[in-house]
């Protein structure tokens, strides 16, 4: 019996089941990160964006808004994707602007 083709023929199962080793290690590694990244990452901002649209959904007439740019101001005239909001003591001062500049909604009764 010639002993050096065993060894080469235990050699290769040796080198073959390392390599498929290494490539479920790697695939291991590929699900924990990609899991973290989406417990850390994608999931709390998909919240804050449901938290969002619920907020604009709610947003009515006379009620007190703070823009993303920091002013203050109440909501006079809604739309499917704008507001008119006025600011300030001046009744003349009302600007057009998206729904999605708006950053804090206040109810009128609040």
């Amino acid at each position: 019996m010639n002993f050096n083709v065993l060894a080469d023929a235990a050699a290769g199962t040796t080198t073959a089941g390392a390599a498929g080793g290494g490539i479920m290690l790697l695939l291991f590694y590929v699900v924990i990160i990609g899991g973290a990244m989406y417990f850390m990452a994608i999931r709390p901002q998909k919240k804050e964006q449901k938290r969002i649209n619920a907020m604009l959904a709610e947003m009515s007439v006379g009620d007190a808004v703070v823009t993303t740019s920091g002013f203050y101001g109440v909501v006079i005239d809604i739309t499917d994707e704008d507001v008119i909001v006025e600011f300030g003591s001046n009744k003349n001062c009302r600007i057009p602007m998206r729904k999605s500049a708006i950053a804090e909604v206040e109810k009128a009764g609040e």
